[in-house]
C-alpha cells in the first residue's frame, strides 16, 4: 500500500510539474497524443495520464476525446434537470396517456432515479431513439473537424479570437467533468438517502440551490418534488 501511495504521490508530482511548464516545452512529457497546453490539460494537473494509456494507444485518443465531451455535455443537461425540476418547473399536460391511470409530468419525480423509474420503458425506448438518430445524422462528428465540433448547419457561437476560443473550450471540458462527477454524485445520494443534493437539506417549495425565492416570494411554492413516500 505504501509503494502504491508513492506511486500514485510521484504521478501527481510529475503531472504538476508538467502544468507549470511554458508553453512550447514539451521536453519533460513523452506524450504522443497531447502535450501541455493543449485543450483539456489545465492546472494542477495537466497530462496526467499515469497508465499511460494516451502513450501506447494514440489512435484512440482522438475518440476518447470525443467521447469525454459528448457525456461532459450530457451530464451537463442532467444536472441542469435535478436544479429545474427540483425547482418545480415541469412539462405541462401528459408524459404518457398509455399508462394507467395517464401520467403527467407533474407526476413524475424530480431527481435522477426517481424519474428514471417513473418514466415509462416506452418513453426510455423513444429517447434512446431519438438520441442515436441524432448522434448519427444531424450531430454526427465530422473526422476533419475538431473534437465536439457537430452539426455544422447550426449557427453555433464562433469565435474569432484564439485566446478566447480556447478558453471557451478549457471552460466547456472542465465544466463536463465537473457534471459528470456532479451527476454520479447526485445519483450516489438519492439512492442512500432519497435527496440527491444531500448533504443540503430541502425544504418543501424551496429550492436551496436557486434564491429566487427572495427576488419572486412563492415562485417555488409547489411542494416538496423529492417525496420521500
Amino acid at each position: 500500500m505504501a509503494k502504491l501511495l508513492l506511486a500514485s504521490s510521484l504521478a501527481v508530482c510529475s503531472a504538476y510539474q508538467a502544468a507549470v511548464m511554458p508553453r512550447g516545452v514539451t521536453a519533460a512529457v513523452s506524450m504522443t497524443a497531447i502535450r501541455p497546453g493543449d485543450v483539456g490539460t489545465t492546472r494542477p494537473l495537466g497530462v496526467w495520464d499515469p497508465l499511460g494509456l494516451m502513450t501506447k494507444m494514440p489512435d484512440k485518443y482522438r475518440r476518447w476525446q470525443e467521447m469525454e465531451i459528448k457525456h461532459g455535455r450530457i451530464a451537463m443537461a442532467a444536472f441542469l434537470h435535478v436544479i429545474v425540476t427540483g425547482a418545480g418547473y415541469k412539462w405541462a399536460g401528459y408524459c404518457s396517456y398509455l399508462s394507467f391511470p395517464p401520467l403527467k409530468f407533474d407526476d413524475i419525480p424530480a431527481g435522477t432515479l426517481g424519474s428514471w423509474a417513473a418514466l415509462p420503458q416506452a418513453g426510455w425506448a423513444q429517447i434512446v431513439c431519438l438520441v442515436a438518430i441524432l448522434d448519427n445524422s444531424l450531430f454526427a462528428q465530422d473526422p476533419n473537424e475538431a473534437p465536439g465540433d457537430v452539426a455544422a448547419g447550426i449557427p453555433w457561437v464562433r469565435y474569432s479570437d484564439p485566446s478566447v476560443k480556447e478558453w471557451k473550450l478549457n471552460a466547456e471540458r472542465n465544466n463536463g467533468r465537473g457534471a459528470m462527477m456532479g451527476i454520479i454524485g447526485c445519483m450516489i445520494h438519492e439512492g442512500l438517502t432519497g435527496n440527491p443534493i444531500w448533504p443540503i437539506d430541502y425544504e418543501p417549495g424551496h429550492f436551496p440551490l436557486i434564491p429566487l425565492e427572495t427576488v419572486w416570494p412563492g415562485i417555488f411554492s409547489m411542494g416538496n418534488p423529492y417525496p420521500t413516500a
